[in-house]
């Protein structure tokens, strides 16, 4: 399979799965709504004399949450996003140890430098989430771009760093589906 087929099962085409995009506003819209209102029901309580302020609360969080992220009929696995946050916990507390073994041990060696990374993921959404995800995990900072690739900052450049970036692309790539 090549990236072009990958990047297509993996969510990354706006293709709409046969809906218009007047079902998917609808659909998004209500889901949001959904979502804001168990949130407003979460901090606030069911106490009825803020009903009124909740609703105005659902309504400008839904409308503002459209205007800034609007829906593009991609949808996201919720079985691989668990699967993805099960694996970043994993891996954070495995990296974090180790960070701090190195750190404390002066016997341990740091050999920091950088590694360009090619990421697959176009500019966007998903390369943005990625950034997110990998500068989260300990030993590894984005550091930007050079040519379409991204560059990291790392402690120990003899570690396998492009193998785990790749792994952690493939995790996130897997929560994308097509709407």
């Amino acid at each position: 399979m090549n990236s072009q087929d990958e990047r297509s099962t993996s969510g990354f085409s706006p293709k709409g799965g046969g809906h218009s995009s007047t079902d998917r506003l609808v659909r998004a819209t209500i889901a949001r709504a959904i979502w804001f209102l168990v949130l407003w029901l979460a901090l606030a309580g069911a106490n009825p004399t803020d009903l009124v302020a909740g609703a105005a609360s659902v309504v400008a969080a839904t409308w503002t949450s459209l205007h800034l992220l609007p829906p593009d009929g991609s949808r996201r696995s919720p079985t691989a996003i668990a699967r993805l946050a099960l694996r970043f916990l994993c891996e954070s507390v495995v990296a974090g140890v180790d960070v701090a073994r190195r750190a404390l041990d002066p016997r341990l060696p740091l050999r920091p430098g950088f590694v360009t990374y090619p990421v697959r993921f176009p500019p966007g959404r998903a390369r943005n989430a990625f950034t997110i995800l990998t500068s989260l995990l300990p030993g590894t900072v984005p550091a930007g771009e050079d040519k379409g690739r991204l560059m990291y900052h790392c402690l120990d450049v003899a570690h396998p760093v492009a193998s785990q970036l790749a792994a952690e692309e493939a995790a996130l790539a897997g929560t994308f589906r097509d709407g």
